[in-house]
């Protein structure tokens, strides 16, 4: 099916074909996924804020060489020491830099004067117009069902219009709760100009996810994806969606405590390939090769979940998405 029709204007000013962004999934987001994603005509997104520059440098590499041209991004968290990792990903002339918790204060200004788009993400009307006043170029507005770090407290039923029109002309990306073209659909419907996916691609056959991880966002619901601030070793007071496992189950038995007090507190739950070891409470994610029990790990998904049930390529999740798109806004 034909799906130019979806083409936005911010689809044009990114360079994309359809407007399908895969969102920074954090260790799962490969630079295999990212390049996967903007070969099928979106946008694929690397997570670098906690990669030292010299791997940011060899993942950027990775993805121009399998991206055959198409542009891609880099998510930075401005919570965090991003200076030495920005500047190589701009030495490595990025063409877009995504941002989330934070302001981006002058941040703009460097990226323009580097030729260098940027999309910041916000969870309130507030935010946005601040973003917005500092120049960025797209704003992400993020609604409270979205899966991982979620930053403000609307759903994006509410939220994406009130964006849009708060910030106009500046676009506003829709995310939190789409996995599907009737997702898609939808916030084009409210005003968005694309969609901001996560969830969904965790279970891309390009996606570091492990098993485990995999198939718990296969067979979740809805309501298994809980809000909570129970996985926060290393991004402390930063409240997340992550599916309910038995780290959850547990703290919240025990009157969901703060640390030091938590069940287990401490305790190594899993491995990786390169024999780090990672505790009960971080914030980090199963990725393959991990040994242990991982399903102890933060499990970091949406409520969109209950409705993500197939693995399948990047190419095939972009293309189904963007069909169903075109079939509900095209009438047919």
């Amino acid at each position: 099916m034909n799906t130019s029709t979806l083409t936005t204007p911010l689809c044009r000013l990114l360079g994309i074909r359809v407007p399908v962004i895969q969102a920074p999934i954090g260790s799962a987001a490969t630079p295999e996924l990212a390049a996967a994603t903007s070969r099928a005509g979106g946008l694929g997104t690397l997570a670098l804020t906690w990669t030292e520059p010299q791997q940011a440098v060899e993942q950027i590499r990775r993805v121009r060489e399998l991206a055959d041209g198409r542009p891609f991004a880099v998510n930075l968290v401005l919570d965090f020491p991003i200076d030495d990792v920005m500047t190589a990903c701009l030495n490595e002339e990025v063409p877009i830099v995504s941002t989330f918790w934070g302001d981006p204060g002058d941040l703009p200004a460097r990226l323009h004067a580097a030729g260098v788009l940027h999309l910041h993400t916000v969870g309130s009307v507030e935010a946005a117009e601040r973003a917005a006043d500092s120049g960025v170029d797209a704003i992400v507005a993020q609604g409270w069902e979205a899966g991982g770090h979620v930053r403000g407290e609307v759903s994006t039923l509410a939220l994406v219009p009130a964006v849009v029109d708060a910030v106009a002309p500046v676009p506003v990306i829709a995310a939190g709760g789409i996995a599907d073209g009737r997702g898609l659909a939808a916030v084009l419907a409210l005003g968005a100009q694309a969609g901001w996916l996560g969830t969904r691609f965790l279970t891309a056959r390009e996606a570091a996810t492990h098993e485990v991880y995999r198939a718990a966002v296969l067979r979740a619901a809805p309501q298994d994806a809980v809000h909570t601030r129970c996985f926060d070793g290393g991004w402390p007071d930063a409240p997340h969606r992550s599916l309910r496992n038995s780290t959850l189950t547990a703290w919240e038995a025990a009157g969901s405590p703060a640390a030091p007090n938590r069940p287990g507190e401490g305790v190594i739950v899993a491995t990786d390939s390169q024999g780090r070891t990672h505790q009960r409470y971080a914030d980090m994610v199963p990725i393959p090769g991990m040994t242990g029990d991982v399903e102890e790990l933060a499990l970091y998904a949406g409520q969109s979940a209950g409705l993500v049930r197939d693995v399948l390529t990047a190419e095939r999740i972009v293309a189904s998405i963007c069909d169903q798109a075109q079939r509900i806004t095209s009438g047919a």
